[in-house]
């Protein structure tokens, strides 16, 4: 039985993209194909053993994210385990990059000077199409724009290992959830939503794209010990409810931060009620509370998903190995949230931030009383977050009521397939004409208006409006850059019932509507199969495997792209404390990755790092004087934008410091708010608090996120205040460094300043970077 696991687990790990073949086919693939096996290809063999290792370490039961992630320690028997304290040393077994992020991963893989990637690893071409006609045209014209990025990408998979999935092919994580996660699987993401795969019962987190090069080049990978918050669901999921609701459920009890630091792990008899789409859905959105990554247990619903994708063989592996896939009787949480499936309410989160939880029937009066447009200006479904065949056919259900009593969409609405085969699914089994005939526009199978990628052309920027939508994340210009669309995310069936009645006021489980011959109706509760009748259509086949043999494949970066743009490695740490650092802003309230290194059109930029760090910190707010991009010059006295104002003092030689407050950073895992500062001639990051994601993206760089030990001092600092940062000749794990504020009048103030370094990260910074650290090693 055991050389059985090995080789079928390891094939679905080498063959990803090649899911249609059968697995006799697959077999004879092994050999030509072992390249790209990890090092230390997992196995539920290998699992198992290590569970073992270290349960009986800790004489203890464990929880499921507990069995998978210290199943993939590197040293099960030596390293030291102990939640929201130690950082443990881990192999994962797969890497996934999109297209937007893969571009300075790959830049930096390059830069490393390794031949291969050590561990399966793939590319995905979703971010890059702007959503303006539908689907062809989008896609056409992006081939055209991004032909030069798209080049780059996939000649660098082919040169190093890496599969490609073609512009077209499906959003990073509807890919992954079809064709790489698996039950016990470890697996990263150079993107946020990764653990949307905690669906299939994997422990998928999203990393900056330094730590995906650690992982392809055979480095392990850190991370802090996690803590395990446990959701327990009880009762069952019917009618108008559905698996969005539990986690904008979640979100309104834990808000943007309660997740930071901690595994979200779903239990309980509720569980069998939701179908594996619909657990990805939750634990996709569980970044919007900063948890590390969210998982389901093993159980029939993943297993019937699986087969229906062609893995069947992995799904009889997970049964045999089940006792590993679910968390052990009597195993502890952290904290415990009971939710019960039968009595939660379809909710509705927003708007402006994703833990604003109003239930359904009360966002009406809400919205009067706090001034918000109630007509309903466009309705959005799709996304990495509710694109699944289910959603599609819950919503087509709702469509098709309005349809047969003459009735479509008062407001604008478009459909974002998921992938490929949904996309084609969807399209062979009438959901589709039926989303169009009410109104709907299909767009590309592609991130889209979820990442600003959208050409709106209905409103005017600044002109107040409401869009409902059933993605994931809905910051203040998030989708369209209007600083006055109020968005609100939801369920799919939801943003369809919104859009068909075109307010906000409408219930749909007590109102009515009007059909074209005047007779009132009300919908009925939304319907939709879980997986299709018949198989998934797979749609055209958008897959390059890197070839056998890659020495003839060159990798061309031109000098004079606007980008891309080979990365040149930064400066080591001198030795001394940093002195009298200016302040370059100190930001007020929120300050996500979008408002330190925006998307939208800026994406062109992703591959060129001296081009994209013109957005820096332009959405942050200047708590000096409540303006966005305005700050004092204290060189010349006069204020300019953030990133020509750090320009001018990187070309005076003065590096600088940002302030801000909680949570700095939280949102998409985007490094480049972390390259971009440090590009600039940044040296320190002091905050009340940091995303996770984050606050490791700036340790990668070289930077120094620091947090006040008395959030109080934030108050103390001034626009004009230079800070010094001592002690870091004793640099060392736990001990806090000082701040030296010295004010414009004079006096100072001497704050102590805490971080989260351990002693290899401590090497990163003394090193300049982690990518210098590692070449120093090699």
């Amino acid at each position: 039985m055991a050389s059985y696991c090995m080789t079928v687990t390891r094939l679905r790990l080498v063959l990803g993209g090649a899911r249609r073949l059968h697995v006799s086919a697959a077999f004879s693939a092994k050999v030509a194909m072992s390249r790209y096996e990890p090092s230390s290809s997992v196995n539920y063999d290998t699992l198992h053993e290590t569970i073992n290792i270290v349960r009986k370490r800790l004489n203890r039961p464990l929880t499921l994210s507990e069995k998978i992630v210290y199943g993939h320690l590197d040293d099960p028997v030596g390293q030291e385990i102990a939640r929201g304290r130690t950082y443990l040393r881990l192999r994962p077994d797969r890497v996934a990059m999109q297209d937007a992020t893969a571009q300075m991963a790959m830049l930096q893989f390059i830069s490393s000077g390794l031949p291969k990637v050590a561990v399966p690893s793939t590319i995905h071409c979703d971010h890059l199409i702007e959503a303006q006609a539908g689907g062809v045209e989008d896609l056409k014209r992006a081939k055209e724009v991004n032909e030069e990025v798209y080049n780059f990408l996939a000649t660098a998979g082919a040169k190093y290992g890496v599969g490609f999935w073609k512009p077209g092919s499906g959003i990073i994580h509807q890919i992954i959830l079809e064709n790489y996660a698996y039950p016990g699987v470890l697996l990263i993401g150079t993107d946020s939503h990764t653990p949307n795969g905690g669906g299939l019962g994997s422990i998928c987190i999203g990393v900056g794209g330094a730590d995906a090069v650690d992982v392809m080049a055979g480095i392990p990978w850190e991370l802090k010990c996690p803590n395990v918050i446990g959701v327990k669901l009880t009762g069952s999921l019917s009618g108008w409810t559905s698996p969005k609701d539990v986690i904008l459920k979640v979100a309104g009890i834990l808000t943007v931060k309660g997740g930071t630091g901690a595994i979200v792990e779903y239990h309980g008899p509720g569980v069998d009620s939701i179908s594996s789409t619909g657990m990805a859905t939750i634990c996709n959105m569980g970044a919007e509370i900063g948890a590390t990554t969210s998982v389901f247990p093993y159980n029939h619903r993943m297993k019937a998903y699986l087969s229906k994708t062609g893995r069947a063989d992995i799904a009889a592996l997970a049964d045999e190995y089940k006792d590993d896939l679910v968390p052990d009787e009597g195993c502890e949480y952290d904290q415990v949230i009971e939710i019960n499936l039968s009595e939660l309410k379809p909710h509705i989160n927003g708007p402006f931030t994703p833990d604003l939880a109003h239930p359904v029937s009360e966002i009406g009066a809400v919205a009067e009383k706090n001034g918000w447009p109630l007509e309903v200006k466009v309705g959005l479904i799709g996304s990495c977050t509710n694109s699944s065949y289910e959603d599609m056919g819950r919503a087509a259900s709702l469509a098709k009521q309005a349809l047969d009593r003459g009735v479509k969409c008062k407001a604008a609405f478009t459909v974002t397939p998921g992938s490929e085969q949904i996309r084609a699914t969807i399209e062979r089994d009438g959901y589709s004409k039926i989303l169009r005939d009410v109104g709907g526009v299909v767009l590309a199978n592609a991130c889209g208006p979820c990442i600003g990628q959208w050409d709106r052309k209905d409103v005017k920027k600044g002109e107040k409006n409401t869009i409902v939508t059933s993605y994931n994340r809905n910051f203040t210009s998030r989708n369209d850059a209007n600083p006055a669309t109020h968005a609100f995310v939801t369920s799919p069936e939801i943003v369809t019932a919104l859009a068909i009645a075109g307010t906000l006021k409408f219930n749909p489980e007590t109102d009515y509507l009007t059909a074209a011959n005047g007779e009132k109706f009300k919908l009925e509760p939304p319907n939709g199969d879980e997986l299709p009748a018949r198989d998934f259509d797979p749609g055209q086949d958008t897959y390059q495997h890197p070839p056998e043999d890659s020495a003839s494949v060159t990798v061309d970066v031109s000098p004079t792209s606007t980008r891309l743009q080979l990365l040149e490695p930064f400066k080591k740490w001198d030795g001394k404390d940093l002195e009298g650092l200016p302040v370059l802003i100190k930001v007020k309230g929120k300050c996500t990755t979008d408002h330190i290194s925006a998307a939208g059109p800026w994406l062109k930029f992703r591959g060129h790092l001296d081009n994209i760090s013109n957005n820096l910190l332009i959405g942050a707010v200047n708590s000096e004087n409540n303006a966005v991009n305005k700050v004092k010059n204290m060189l010349t006295g006069e204020y300019g934008g953030v990133p020509d104002v750090a320009r001018h003092y990187k070309a005076n030689g003065l590096e600088w410091v940002v302030v801000g407050d909680d949570n700095y950073g939280e949102g998409s895992s985007r490094e480049h708010a972390a390259l971009e500062p440090r590009h600039l001639g940044g040296r320190v990051i002091i905050v009340k608090s940091f995303a996770r994601i984050h606050e490791t993206n700036l340790k990668k760089q070289g930077m120094l996120p620091l947090t006040f030990d008395d959030p109080k001092d934030y108050d103390k600092i001034r626009p004009d205040d230079k800070i010094s940062i001592t002690g870091l000749a004793n640099f060392s794990p736990g001990k806090p460094l000082k701040g030296v504020v010295k004010h414009g009048d004079g006096s100072q103030d001497i704050i102590t300043l805490n971080h989260t370094f351990n002693q290899n990260q401590i090497e990163w910074f003394q090193a300049g970077s982690a990518l210098n650290r590692m070449k120093e090693l090699q």
